[in-house]
């Protein structure tokens, strides 16, 4: 897609100098952009890099001396990560799915297809699903008997929605996430083995015959407005009540949220990240890659959870956590150094222990 620096610029709501009829096919590093790109240059760090390349136009910070860089035009941004969110939107059209309804498609009697879909190869749209206007299903996709998809809502290729499924609008689902299967619920006639480490603390276990029976799932899964999921994520249906993701939150590749799970609005949940069933999770929440949250807990909002951290338990509003227990972001840094510490500690005891038997045996 060709856009000239102007328009560019007005996407953007940003100012620009220089000659705004050049045209832009699309965005590159300083070093590598071509005549035709856009340098994303929007800090004096990637300035001189700016050379290496062949970009006549490019995106920089506020003051920056367009000219003595050698440019022909130039869009000036305060925001430089803010502005990268504007001009990648602008320039990516998105998957090439022509419109209508493909002619290998599968549209099930009963099912309900809104105007000005676009449909690909091979997808397959069950009875009574029902599926907004604009919505783009790509090649592959199966939106299950029952399933509700809203309007302007994109399905990359390969994605599965269960019959559980309901979908609000803006939403999009990156290829091969699975929305709605049933929820890992397990249950024994007899207390299992977790039950009784659980209740004793103990760390052995005594061997006992245990046989699963499979709770059924019923509920649904509920994702707001805006919601974006990540390449092979798995969203679990509710066992009674439904699974909630709220508008705005984003979902990165290879999440488990489990069984009856509540998410709030507008969090950001990373890659390889693992919730529990029944956890409930407040608003504006940031769980860095692989974390894991236990079952049952609360997270309160806006807490941020590092990379890697366990949360066995609940987390009050605006905490941040790291670690495996999670604790207090601050209280985690003071026990590593102190872990750092050690050594040098074991050291001078060593030495004293030493001195003391030294004076020990003159006397």
């Amino acid at each position: 897609m060709v856009h000239s620096v102007a328009e560019i610029a007005a996407a953007l709501g940003a100012r620009f100098a220089g000659d705004g009829t050049l045209a832009v096919g699309g965005a590159a590093e300083p070093a590598n952009a071509a005549v035709d790109q856009i340098a994303l240059a929007m800090s004096p760090k990637f300035a001189d890099a700016l050379s290496d390349g062949a970009a006549r136009v490019a995106l920089l910070w506020p003051d920056a001396d367009w000219q003595a860089l050698g440019l022909e035009a130039a869009i000036f941004v305060s925001h430089g990560k803010l502005a990268m969110a504007g001009i990648t939107e602008l320039m990516d059209p998105g998957p090439d799915i022509a419109p209508g309804i493909h002619a290998t498609a599968y549209i099930a009697e009963g099912a309900q297809i809104g105007a000005d879909c676009a449909i690909g190869p091979f997808a397959v749209i069950g009875t009574g699903a029902r599926i907004g206007t604009r919505a783009r299903i790509d090649a592959h996709v199966t939106v299950a008997a029952g399933a509700q998809v809203g309007d302007d809502v994109l399905l990359h290729s390969g994605v599965r929605l269960c019959g559980a499924a309901r979908l609000g609008d803006r939403v999009i689902m990156h290829p091969n996430a699975v929305i709605g299967a049933d929820g890992f619920s397990f249950v024994t006639p007899e207390p299992s083995s977790v039950e009784r480490v659980r209740a004793a603390l103990g760390d052995e276990n005594e061997g006992r015959a245990q046989k699963w029976q499979r709770v059924h799932s019923l509920g649904l899964v509920e994702i707001g407005d805006d919601v974006e999921v990540g390449a092979n994520a798995n969203i679990d249906r509710g066992t009674i009540r439904a699974t909630r993701v709220g508008q705005g939150t984003k979902i990165d590749n290879m999440v488990q949220i489990g069984h009856n799970v509540s998410i709030g609005e507008d969090c950001m949940i990373c890659s390889q990240v693992g919730l529990a069933g029944s956890a409930r999770v407040g608003d504006r929440v940031v769980l860095a890659g692989q974390v894991g949250v236990n079952d049952n807990i609360f997270i309160g909002d806006d807490v941020v959870a590092g990379g890697a951290s366990k949360i066995f338990t609940n987390v009050p509003a605006g905490r941040v956590i790291l670690g495996s227990p999670a604790t207090k972001m601050s209280s985690q840094v003071e026990s590593y150094k102190a872990l750092r510490r050690l050594p040098r500690l074991f050291r001078d005891v060593a030495a004293l222990q030493k001195a003391v038997s030294k004076t020990g045996q003159s006397d």
